[in-house]
């Protein structure tokens, strides 16, 4: 993960976002301590609903409580 001083992150800060939209985790420092850390969304409840969305286009549901051998 790398670190950045908060004086690098005021005057790249537009460099330092499209490095976390890419995915980097990167460490916020003041006067050599970390203070903060900037990561990226979780996206991962949004690309299962997605994911879902697309598999229900095609599936065929039926009833998977009921025993096999009844209609």
């Amino acid at each position: 993960m790398q670190t950045v001083a908060v004086s690098e992150l005021r005057a790249n800060m537009m460099n330092i976002i499209k490095k976390i939209e890419s995915g980097a985790s990167i460490q916020i420092s003041s006067r050599g301590k970390v203070v903060a850390k900037l990561v990226p969304p979780d996206r991962s409840r949004e690309s299962a609903r997605n994911k879902l969305a697309e598999i229900g286009k095609n599936a065929v549901i039926h009833d998977v409580v009921s025993p096999v051998d009844v209609d």
